[in-house]
Protein backbone atom coordinates (compact mmCIF):
# COMPACT_ATOMS: atom_id res chain seq x y z
CA UNK A 1 0.00 0.00 0.00
CA UNK A 2 1.46 3.82 -1.15
CA UNK A 3 1.22 6.21 1.81
CA UNK A 4 1.18 9.89 0.92
CA UNK A 5 1.65 12.74 3.08
CA UNK A 6 -0.87 15.68 2.55
CA UNK A 7 -0.08 19.10 3.88
CA UNK A 8 -3.28 21.06 4.49
CA UNK A 9 -4.45 24.73 5.13
CA UNK A 10 -7.32 25.56 6.21
CA UNK A 11 -7.18 29.34 5.25
CA UNK A 12 -9.47 31.84 6.01
CA UNK A 13 -13.13 33.19 6.22
CA UNK A 14 -15.41 29.52 4.92
CA UNK A 15 -11.97 27.67 4.54
CA UNK A 16 -12.05 26.23 7.67
CA UNK A 17 -15.66 24.82 7.40
CA UNK A 18 -15.08 23.55 3.52
CA UNK A 19 -11.94 21.93 4.21
CA UNK A 20 -12.68 19.82 7.17
CA UNK A 21 -15.40 17.81 5.85
CA UNK A 22 -13.56 17.43 2.29
CA UNK A 23 -10.43 15.70 4.56
CA UNK A 24 -13.11 13.70 6.31
CA UNK A 25 -14.42 12.28 3.06
CA UNK A 26 -10.84 11.73 1.87
CA UNK A 27 -10.07 9.80 5.09
CA UNK A 28 -13.05 7.62 4.71
CA UNK A 29 -12.11 6.81 1.77
CA UNK A 30 -8.77 5.94 2.41
CA UNK A 31 -9.52 4.05 5.10
CA UNK A 32 -11.45 1.82 2.98
CA UNK A 33 -9.04 1.79 0.24
CA UNK A 34 -6.42 -1.07 -0.62
CA UNK A 35 -3.73 0.30 -2.48
CA UNK A 36 -3.11 4.07 -0.85
CA UNK A 37 -3.24 5.27 2.14
CA UNK A 38 -3.28 9.51 3.06
CA UNK A 39 -2.62 10.87 5.85
CA UNK A 40 -3.15 14.96 6.75
CA UNK A 41 -1.05 17.50 8.37
CA UNK A 42 -2.32 21.01 9.12
CA UNK A 43 -0.20 23.92 8.40
CA UNK A 44 -0.21 27.65 9.26
CA UNK A 45 -0.84 30.39 6.37
CA UNK A 46 -3.17 32.69 5.46
CA UNK A 47 -4.48 36.43 6.71
CA UNK A 48 -4.88 34.75 10.24
CA UNK A 49 -1.72 33.60 10.37
CA UNK A 50 -0.44 36.75 8.96
CA UNK A 51 -2.89 38.80 12.24
CA UNK A 52 -1.35 36.10 14.54
CA UNK A 53 2.28 35.67 13.40
CA UNK A 54 3.23 38.50 11.29
CA UNK A 55 3.66 36.06 8.21
CA UNK A 56 1.04 34.92 5.74
CA UNK A 57 3.55 31.52 4.66
CA UNK A 58 5.94 30.83 7.25
CA UNK A 59 8.89 29.00 6.45
CA UNK A 60 8.26 26.02 8.78
CA UNK A 61 4.69 25.58 7.00
CA UNK A 62 6.55 26.43 3.17
CA UNK A 63 9.14 23.33 4.23
CA UNK A 64 6.60 20.88 5.44
CA UNK A 65 4.47 21.18 1.98
CA UNK A 66 7.72 21.21 0.04
CA UNK A 67 8.17 17.62 1.79
CA UNK A 68 4.73 16.58 1.10
CA UNK A 69 3.13 14.74 -1.61
CA UNK A 70 0.93 17.30 -2.46
CA UNK A 71 -1.17 20.62 -0.89
CA UNK A 72 -4.21 21.04 -0.35
CA UNK A 73 -5.35 24.05 0.41
CA UNK A 74 -8.64 26.14 0.83
CA UNK A 75 -9.93 29.87 0.54
CA UNK A 76 -6.97 32.26 1.61
CA UNK A 77 -7.33 35.71 2.12
CA UNK A 78 -9.35 38.72 4.06
CA UNK A 79 -10.27 41.80 2.67
CA UNK A 80 -9.48 44.06 5.89
CA UNK A 81 -6.07 42.02 6.23
CA UNK A 82 -3.53 43.50 4.20
CA UNK A 83 0.03 44.03 3.67
CA UNK A 84 1.43 47.50 4.35
CA UNK A 85 1.32 48.47 1.08
CA UNK A 86 -2.29 47.76 0.42
CA UNK A 87 -2.16 44.72 -0.98
CA UNK A 88 -3.75 41.46 -0.33
CA UNK A 89 -2.35 38.60 1.39
CA UNK A 90 -2.16 35.66 -0.94
CA UNK A 91 -0.05 32.95 0.13
CA UNK A 92 -1.27 30.83 -2.27
CA UNK A 93 0.72 32.92 -4.66
CA UNK A 94 3.72 32.48 -2.91
CA UNK A 95 3.15 28.77 -3.39
CA UNK A 96 3.22 28.88 -6.75
CA UNK A 97 6.16 31.07 -7.04
CA UNK A 98 8.13 29.36 -4.54
CA UNK A 99 7.51 25.42 -5.92
CA UNK A 100 7.36 26.88 -9.65
CA UNK A 101 3.60 25.79 -10.69
CA UNK A 102 3.76 27.26 -13.64
CA UNK A 103 0.33 25.22 -15.10
CA UNK A 104 -3.07 26.42 -13.19
CA UNK A 105 -5.45 23.87 -14.40
CA UNK A 106 -9.16 25.50 -14.33
CA UNK A 107 -11.59 22.61 -15.49
CA UNK A 108 -14.71 23.29 -16.97
CA UNK A 109 -17.68 20.43 -16.93
CA UNK A 110 -21.20 21.23 -17.51
CA UNK A 111 -22.74 17.68 -17.58
CA UNK A 112 -26.27 17.34 -18.86
CA UNK A 113 -28.82 18.74 -16.32
CA UNK A 114 -25.52 20.99 -14.81
CA UNK A 115 -26.04 24.45 -13.38
CA UNK A 116 -24.99 26.44 -16.78
CA UNK A 117 -27.18 29.52 -17.32
CA UNK A 118 -26.74 28.82 -21.00
CA UNK A 119 -29.19 27.34 -23.23
CA UNK A 120 -27.32 23.87 -24.24
CA UNK A 121 -28.00 22.08 -27.37
CA UNK A 122 -29.82 18.81 -27.06
CA UNK A 123 -26.89 15.72 -27.51
CA UNK A 124 -24.37 18.77 -26.14
CA UNK A 125 -21.92 18.56 -23.11
CA UNK A 126 -19.20 20.63 -21.62
CA UNK A 127 -15.31 19.66 -21.06
CA UNK A 128 -12.56 21.66 -21.63
CA UNK A 129 -9.88 22.13 -19.25
CA UNK A 130 -7.96 25.65 -19.56
CA UNK A 131 -4.77 25.53 -19.09
CA UNK A 132 -3.33 29.11 -17.32
CA UNK A 133 0.23 29.75 -17.03
CA UNK A 134 0.54 30.47 -13.06
CA UNK A 135 4.02 32.09 -12.15
CA UNK A 136 4.36 35.33 -15.30
CA UNK A 137 2.85 37.14 -17.13
CA UNK A 138 0.93 39.97 -15.77
CA UNK A 139 1.31 39.22 -12.71
CA UNK A 140 5.07 38.79 -12.84
CA UNK A 141 5.42 42.42 -10.73
CA UNK A 142 2.87 41.54 -7.83
CA UNK A 143 3.48 44.08 -5.65
CA UNK A 144 6.27 45.34 -6.99
CA UNK A 145 4.92 47.93 -9.73
CA UNK A 146 5.98 51.35 -9.95
CA UNK A 147 3.60 54.09 -9.13
CA UNK A 148 5.12 58.10 -10.13
CA UNK A 149 3.29 60.91 -10.20
CA UNK A 150 0.79 60.59 -12.64
CA UNK A 151 1.53 57.24 -14.54
CA UNK A 152 1.68 53.47 -13.00
CA UNK A 153 3.29 50.50 -14.39
CA UNK A 154 3.39 46.54 -14.03
CA UNK A 155 5.77 44.28 -16.04
CA UNK A 156 4.50 41.64 -18.51
CA UNK A 157 7.34 38.75 -18.63
CA UNK A 158 6.94 35.82 -20.57
CA UNK A 159 9.92 33.23 -21.00
CA UNK A 160 10.89 30.74 -23.58
CA UNK A 161 11.43 28.20 -20.48
CA UNK A 162 8.67 28.53 -18.03
CA UNK A 163 6.04 28.91 -21.89
CA UNK A 164 8.04 25.61 -23.34
CA UNK A 165 7.31 23.62 -20.02
CA UNK A 166 3.49 25.15 -19.95
CA UNK A 167 3.15 24.53 -23.89
CA UNK A 168 4.52 20.57 -22.98
CA UNK A 169 2.25 20.21 -20.23
CA UNK A 170 -0.91 21.03 -22.42
CA UNK A 171 0.33 18.77 -25.37
CA UNK A 172 0.69 15.70 -22.97
CA UNK A 173 -2.89 16.62 -21.17
CA UNK A 174 -4.81 16.36 -24.08
CA UNK A 175 -3.43 13.46 -25.39
CA UNK A 176 -3.80 11.77 -22.30
CA UNK A 177 -7.73 13.21 -22.56
CA UNK A 178 -7.80 11.87 -25.69
CA UNK A 179 -6.90 8.47 -24.63
CA UNK A 180 -9.84 8.29 -21.71
CA UNK A 181 -12.08 9.42 -24.21
CA UNK A 182 -12.44 13.27 -22.90
CA UNK A 183 -11.43 15.11 -25.55
CA UNK A 184 -10.78 15.52 -29.22
CA UNK A 185 -7.11 16.05 -29.03
CA UNK A 186 -7.55 19.83 -29.53
CA UNK A 187 -4.89 22.13 -27.92
CA UNK A 188 -5.81 25.92 -28.75
CA UNK A 189 -3.61 29.05 -27.72
CA UNK A 190 -5.29 31.79 -26.32
CA UNK A 191 -3.47 35.07 -26.83
CA UNK A 192 -3.68 38.52 -28.55
CA UNK A 193 -0.72 38.51 -30.47
CA UNK A 194 -2.09 40.70 -32.95
CA UNK A 195 -1.16 43.69 -30.73
CA UNK A 196 1.99 42.47 -28.14
CA UNK A 197 5.15 41.23 -29.23
CA UNK A 198 5.50 39.33 -26.15
CA UNK A 199 2.17 37.50 -27.21
CA UNK A 200 3.66 36.79 -30.74
CA UNK A 201 6.67 35.70 -28.97
CA UNK A 202 3.86 33.28 -26.60
CA UNK A 203 2.59 31.92 -29.90
CA UNK A 204 6.01 31.21 -31.71
CA UNK A 205 7.11 29.13 -28.93
CA UNK A 206 3.36 26.95 -29.38
CA UNK A 207 3.78 26.54 -32.82
CA UNK A 208 7.26 25.22 -32.37
CA UNK A 209 5.72 22.95 -29.37
CA UNK A 210 2.85 22.28 -31.67
CA UNK A 211 5.02 20.53 -34.16
CA UNK A 212 6.46 17.90 -31.40
CA UNK A 213 2.96 16.65 -30.88
CA UNK A 214 1.67 15.88 -34.30
CA UNK A 215 -1.39 13.58 -33.34
CA UNK A 216 -2.94 16.71 -31.48
CA UNK A 217 -4.58 18.97 -33.43
CA UNK A 218 -3.24 22.98 -32.56
CA UNK A 219 -4.79 26.48 -33.57
CA UNK A 220 -5.20 29.77 -31.88
CA UNK A 221 -7.81 32.32 -30.53
CA UNK A 222 -7.57 35.88 -29.84
CA UNK A 223 -8.51 36.21 -26.21
CA UNK A 224 -11.37 38.73 -26.85
CA UNK A 225 -13.02 36.25 -29.25
CA UNK A 226 -12.47 33.23 -26.82
CA UNK A 227 -14.16 35.19 -24.14
CA UNK A 228 -16.84 35.35 -26.78
CA UNK A 229 -17.24 31.40 -27.90
CA UNK A 230 -16.66 30.33 -24.35
CA UNK A 231 -20.58 31.96 -24.26
CA UNK A 232 -21.83 31.00 -27.69
CA UNK A 233 -19.84 27.50 -28.15
CA UNK A 234 -18.06 26.21 -25.17
CA UNK A 235 -18.60 22.78 -26.55
CA UNK A 236 -16.23 23.00 -28.84
CA UNK A 237 -13.34 23.37 -27.11
CA UNK A 238 -10.89 20.75 -25.47
CA UNK A 239 -7.61 22.28 -23.94
CA UNK A 240 -7.00 26.06 -23.85
CA UNK A 241 -3.64 26.91 -22.88
CA UNK A 242 -3.06 31.27 -21.87
CA UNK A 243 -1.57 33.99 -19.90
CA UNK A 244 -1.67 34.27 -16.16
CA UNK A 245 -3.94 37.41 -16.13
CA UNK A 246 -5.99 36.23 -19.53
CA UNK A 247 -6.26 32.99 -17.89
CA UNK A 248 -7.17 34.66 -14.69
CA UNK A 249 -10.37 35.89 -16.68
CA UNK A 250 -11.23 33.18 -18.26
CA UNK A 251 -11.37 31.08 -15.78
CA UNK A 252 -14.21 32.76 -13.78
CA UNK A 253 -15.52 32.89 -16.73
CA UNK A 254 -15.28 29.18 -16.78
CA UNK A 255 -16.70 28.94 -13.49
CA UNK A 256 -20.09 31.30 -14.59
CA UNK A 257 -20.64 28.50 -17.05
CA UNK A 258 -20.62 26.16 -14.51
CA UNK A 259 -23.45 28.00 -12.49
CA UNK A 260 -20.49 29.60 -10.13
CA UNK A 261 -17.51 29.64 -8.59
CA UNK A 262 -19.16 27.14 -5.80
CA UNK A 263 -18.75 23.85 -8.01
CA UNK A 264 -15.02 25.92 -9.87
CA UNK A 265 -12.46 23.37 -8.63
CA UNK A 266 -8.28 24.52 -9.61
CA UNK A 267 -5.25 22.98 -9.26
CA UNK A 268 -1.66 24.62 -9.78
CA UNK A 269 1.19 22.27 -11.04
CA UNK A 270 4.55 22.45 -11.33
CA UNK A 271 7.49 19.13 -12.07
CA UNK A 272 7.59 18.05 -8.56
CA UNK A 273 4.70 20.02 -6.61
CA UNK A 274 1.04 20.86 -6.61
CA UNK A 275 -1.39 22.74 -5.09
CA UNK A 276 -5.45 21.83 -4.72
CA UNK A 277 -7.86 24.51 -4.24
CA UNK A 278 -11.20 26.32 -5.04
CA UNK A 279 -11.81 29.15 -7.49
CA UNK A 280 -13.68 30.91 -4.77
CA UNK A 281 -12.89 33.31 -2.13
CA UNK A 282 -12.52 33.31 1.68
CA UNK A 283 -16.47 34.59 1.57
CA UNK A 284 -16.13 36.29 4.97
CA UNK A 285 -19.79 37.69 5.14
CA UNK A 286 -20.70 34.08 5.43
CA UNK A 287 -18.17 32.56 7.29
CA UNK A 288 -19.32 30.55 10.47
CA UNK A 289 -23.27 30.43 9.55
CA UNK A 290 -22.79 27.11 8.30
CA UNK A 291 -24.21 27.96 4.64
CA UNK A 292 -20.50 27.60 2.41
CA UNK A 293 -20.59 25.50 -0.61
CA UNK A 294 -18.36 22.53 -0.26
CA UNK A 295 -18.40 21.39 -3.54
CA UNK A 296 -15.72 23.35 -4.93
CA UNK A 297 -13.34 21.88 -2.05
CA UNK A 298 -14.59 18.48 -2.75
CA UNK A 299 -13.71 18.76 -6.67
CA UNK A 300 -10.31 20.23 -5.96
CA UNK A 301 -9.70 17.23 -3.50
CA UNK A 302 -10.89 14.88 -6.47
CA UNK A 303 -8.29 16.56 -8.85
CA UNK A 304 -5.77 16.01 -6.19
CA UNK A 305 -6.29 12.09 -6.12
CA UNK A 306 -6.55 12.34 -9.63
CA UNK A 307 -2.87 13.67 -9.82
CA UNK A 308 -1.80 11.28 -7.01
CA UNK A 309 -2.57 8.34 -9.48
CA UNK A 310 -1.73 9.26 -12.68
CA UNK A 311 2.00 10.23 -11.40
CA UNK A 312 2.10 7.07 -9.05
CA UNK A 313 -0.09 5.02 -11.30
CA UNK A 314 -2.69 4.06 -8.79
CA UNK A 315 -6.11 3.07 -10.82
CA UNK A 316 -7.80 3.20 -7.25
CA UNK A 317 -7.45 6.91 -6.64
CA UNK A 318 -8.16 7.65 -9.65
CA UNK A 319 -11.64 5.54 -9.17
CA UNK A 320 -12.16 6.84 -5.81
CA UNK A 321 -11.65 10.81 -8.10
CA UNK A 322 -14.33 9.88 -10.41
CA UNK A 323 -16.26 8.77 -7.64
CA UNK A 324 -16.36 12.28 -5.81
CA UNK A 325 -16.93 13.84 -8.97
CA UNK A 326 -20.15 11.66 -9.38
CA UNK A 327 -21.67 12.09 -6.02
CA UNK A 328 -21.23 16.00 -6.82
CA UNK A 329 -22.67 15.58 -10.17
CA UNK A 330 -25.77 13.43 -8.64
CA UNK A 331 -26.60 16.02 -6.17
CA UNK A 332 -26.22 18.76 -9.02
CA UNK A 333 -27.93 17.15 -11.62
CA UNK A 334 -31.07 16.25 -9.18
CA UNK A 335 -30.78 19.40 -7.53
CA UNK A 336 -30.65 18.04 -4.33
CA UNK A 337 -28.72 19.24 -1.12
CA UNK A 338 -27.83 22.71 -2.88
CA UNK A 339 -26.49 25.49 -1.29
CA UNK A 340 -28.00 29.12 -1.52
CA UNK A 341 -25.28 30.33 -3.78
CA UNK A 342 -26.19 27.80 -6.48
CA UNK A 343 -30.12 28.09 -5.74
CA UNK A 344 -30.67 25.46 -3.18
CA UNK A 345 -31.36 26.00 0.58
CA UNK A 346 -29.08 23.56 1.94
CA UNK A 347 -26.35 24.31 4.66
CA UNK A 348 -23.26 23.35 4.71
CA UNK A 349 -23.85 20.05 6.60
CA UNK A 350 -26.61 18.77 5.08
CA UNK A 351 -25.03 18.97 1.54
CA UNK A 352 -21.73 17.07 2.61
CA UNK A 353 -24.09 14.60 4.04
CA UNK A 354 -25.71 14.05 0.65
CA UNK A 355 -22.57 13.21 -0.60
CA UNK A 356 -21.40 10.95 2.24
CA UNK A 357 -24.52 8.94 1.80
CA UNK A 358 -23.97 8.92 -1.93
CA UNK A 359 -20.43 7.79 -1.35
CA UNK A 360 -21.08 5.04 1.28
CA UNK A 361 -24.61 4.58 1.90
CA UNK A 362 -24.06 0.58 -0.25
CA UNK A 363 -20.53 0.06 1.69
Amino acid sequence: MSAFKIAVFEGDGIGPEIMKPTVDLLRRMSSVAKTYDLTFENLPGGAGCYTDMGESLPKASLAVAGAADAILLSAMGLPDIRYPDGTEITPQIDLRMAFDLFAGIRPVRIPPGGLSPLKMPAGKSVDFVLVRESTEGLFYTQGKGKVEHDEARETLRITRGTSEKLFEFAFNLATDRKAQGQGTGRVTCVDKANVFRAFAFFREIFDKTAGEHPAIEADHAYVDAMALWMVQRPWDFDVLVTENMFGDILSDLGAGLMGGLGVAPSADIGQDHAVFQPCHGSAPDIAGLGVANPFAMVLSAAMMLDWLGLRHNNTEMAKDAARLREAVDGQIIGRKALTGDIGGTARTDEAVAALTDALFAAA
